[in-house]
This record gives C-alpha cells, sequence and structure tokens, in this order.
C-alpha cells in the first residue's frame, strides 16, 4: 500500500513539475514572443533562463543567435567572419562580432559588463566619471579609453557619430523621450532596450548577464558567473524568526524615503528570511518602487523593526549612529538603534547588478547574526549609539 501511495505521489509531483515548467516556458513566450523565422538561418533552440522573463535568447545553426526582449528591436548576432541574411525584418538590429563602440546609459549594466571584463566594448557613457563606482569604468573614463556622451535625454550627437557609435544601450527612461531614440536610429545609431528593471525576481535583473555575454562572445562565462550568484541564493539559511527590516533613507526636506511590497530591494530582504515593515504599503504592484512619508508616520509605523538599513546611494554614507540621528531625532528612539542593529548599504551596492545573489546572502547573514563568521560585502555595520 506504502509502495502504491508513494509511486502516485512521485508521478503527481512529476506532473507537477512539469506543469509549472510549461507555465513558465508559456510565461516568458509571452511576454517575448516566438522566435524569429529568419531566411537562411535554422532555429534549433532558446536558451532556458532561470529567474528572467524579459528577455529571451534564441540560438540559429552555424553559432548565429537573437537576443529577443519585450522591446520590439531584437539583437541579431552574427559569428565573426560570416555574413548576415539578406531581407531581414526591420525590427532586427544586425551586430557583427567583435562589438565595441558601444554607447552605455542603462548604467546598471555597466557592473554586468566589468564581470565579463568587456568594459572596452563600451566607448560612450551617459555618467560622468564621478558617477561611477565601477571601479572599471570609473578607471576608463579617467584614462580617456571612455567618453561622456550626454545623458540619455541629450546625447552628444557629434561625438557618437564622429567615433563611431555602434550601438546604444539604453534603460526604459528613453521611453520619456522618444525624440531621441528616433534622432539615434535616424543618425544610424541602433537602439537596443535593457528591461532588466522590469524583472519580477532580483536575480532576473542579475540573469542578465547572460544578453550582455552573448553580445560579447563570453555567453559561457556569463552562464558560470549567474549560476555562481544563483547558488548563493540556493544554499542560504532562512531564519524562521522573520526578523522585521526597514530600507530606508532621508531626504533633503526630511522624510523619510522607503520601499513598497513590490520593490527588488523588499524581495531581496523577504528571500534572506527577513520581513518588510511596510509589506501594505502601495500594494504589490511589481511597477511599484518608493514612498515618501513625514517622520512622524515613519516613525509610528517602523520604531519597533529589528533591523534598520539606511541606502546611501541617493543621500550618502553615514559613518556612525551618530551621523544618523543627526538627520533627525526621532531615530534614537528606534528598538534597532537602540540595541546596535544598524546598517549601511555601500554607495556602489546599485550599479553591482550582477551581484544580487551576494546581496541577498549578506542580508541572510545579517537577519542570521552571522555577521562575525559571514561579514556582509555591500553592507556595513554603524558603530556608536546606545548599542555601541
Amino acid at each position: 500500500m506504502k509502495s502504491a501511495v508513494k509511486t502516485i505521489f512521485t508521478a503527481v509531483m512529476l506532473i507537477s513539475a512539469i506543469f509549472i515548467f510549461s507555465a513558465c516556458s508559456q510565461k516568458q513566450e509571452q511576454i517575448i514572443g516566438e522566435p524569429y523565422e529568419i531566411d537562411g538561418l535554422e532555429f534549433v533552440t532558446r536558451d532556458e533562463n532561470k529567474y528572467a522573463e524579459r528577455f529571451a535568447i534564441d540560438r540559429y545553426e552555424d553559432g548565429y543567435s537573437v537576443i529577443r526582449t519585450q522591446d520590439a528591436a531584437s539583437l541579431l548576432i552574427v559569428p565573426e567572419g560570416k555574413q548576415p541574411p539578406q531581407d531581414i525584418s526591420n525590427d532586427i538590429i544586425v551586430i557583427d562580432r567583435p562589438i565595441d563602440n558601444i554607447y552605455l546609459a542603462a548604467t546598471s549594466a555597466m557592473g554586468l559588463f566589468a564581470e565579463l571584463d568587456c568594459t572596452d566594448k563600451i566607448k560612450f557613457s551617459a555618467a560622468q566619471a564621478d558617477a561611477w563606482y565601477v571601479e572599471e569604468a570609473a578607471a576608463a573614463m579617467e584614462n580617456g579609453s571612455m567618453l561622456y556622451a550626454g545623458k540619455y535625454r541629450e546625447p552628444d550627437y557629434e561625438l557618437l557619430l564622429n567615433e563611431g557609435c555602434r550601438l546604444s544601450i539604453q534603460s526604459t527612461m528613453i521611453e520619456h523621450t522618444p525624440e531621441v531614440r528616433e534622432k539615434l536610429v535616424e543618425l544610424g545609431i541602433p537602439v537596443f532596450m535593457d528591461r532588466s528593471s522590469y524583472e519580477s525576481h532580483p536575480l532576473g535583473r542579475s540573469e542578465w548577464i547572460k544578453v550582455y555575454g552573448e553580445l560579447c562572445g563570453k555567453y559561457d562565462e556569463a552562464a558560470e558567473l549567474f549560476d555562481n550568484q544563483a547558488a548563493l541564493l540556493e544554499n542560504i539559511r532562512v531564519s524562521d524568526t522573520q526578523k522585521t527590516a526597514v530600507f530606508f533613507y532621508i531626504n533633503s526636506a526630511g522624510q523619510a524615503v522607503t520601499k513598497k511590497p513590490g520593490d527588488y530591494v523588499t524581495k531581496m530582504i523577504e528571500l534572506a528570511g527577513g520581513k518588510n515593515v511596510f509589506d501594505r504599503l502601495g500594494g504589490k504592484d511589481s511597477a511599484a518602487s518608493s514612498v515618501t512619508m513625514e517622520m512622524e508616520e515613519f516613525y509610528n509605523s517602523a520604531k519597533d523593526a529589528d533591523i534598520l538599513i539606511y541606502n546611501s546611494s541617493i543621500s550618502g554614507e553615514v559613518d556612525s549612529v551618530e551621523d544618523l540621528i543627526a538627520k533627525n531625532e526621532l531615530l534614537a528612539d528606534f528598538k534597532a538603534v537602540k540595541n546596535g542593529n544598524v546598517w549601511c548599504t555601500k554607495k556602489d551596492l546599485f550599479q553591482q547588478t550582477m551581484k544580487f545573489g551576494t546581496v541577498i546572502s549578506d542580508l541572510n547573514s545579517i537577519f542570521n547574526d552571522d555577521t562575525d563568521q559571514d561579514p556582509p560585502e555591500f553592507l556595513f555595520k554603524l558603530n556608536g549609539g546606545d548599542g555601541q
């Protein structure tokens, strides 16, 4: 009898797994669309993504591939020494390897290029040197091998043309200035849209390293780097205590800015075993991000949180609990401040898209009080105050 029950249970689990995989595949197909039928190229397979839903890489014979996204324009990657097919669709951008002279306006992608040792492919930056916390990017701009070519909304068209820009990689912010996109295309500079910020899972953002690995001819290295980050998530020890946490900063007006439930930072906290105090704030819409509130309201909701995490990416790092309290005296009465459980992110956190597995592991170490044995890489503890 037990054997029969076990057999039935195994069969049910297998069918469930097949259904879930099929549902996930169909979901990506719906977001991305079916592989292109391209004259002269025979489709082979679509790579399987682990977390990412906003891109797909389709393989064709002889080493050709197509990077698909929600955006109308996809990238057809032509292997070095081969010719592109004739009469391809207008919504396909042809990229001959090796690629170089990229204008990068999607700043979150710089860390992915750096992990692949491919920052030399980027000739133009939409951020000034002092805005980069990715060391390779800052160094390249200092030595002149990477040039500032204007912000995404005001690119230096003349510089891009004179220096032979071959591809512009934009964030979704370009959708607010469609005339810029149209002008780039008119000048013969194709535009590829990075939609990693729309990924529902934090590691979905990290998985975009496969996109740039494929673009630069380093897909295998990209897949290995991503698998290492995914393994960190799979191996963390999730605490049963569900410690409460608040991720926030104080703006110039003295208001608290924190994260909504649908934001990927909140999801990293949850994946690490913590619980966001503001779990009902503004709903769980995946497009939700930050919310600003007066300090009195913030105090009433967050004063009993077990852990405070100060976001340094906007207002700069704070060096001590005293520095934090100086931003608003109400913070002195927070439970986490009294208990010495206040942390601050390092400035480079949000430019390290590839390291979100490490960030989740860092948070897990904090929630489990394991930081002495497993020190966080992207957060540091604030000293001072009652907790010392």
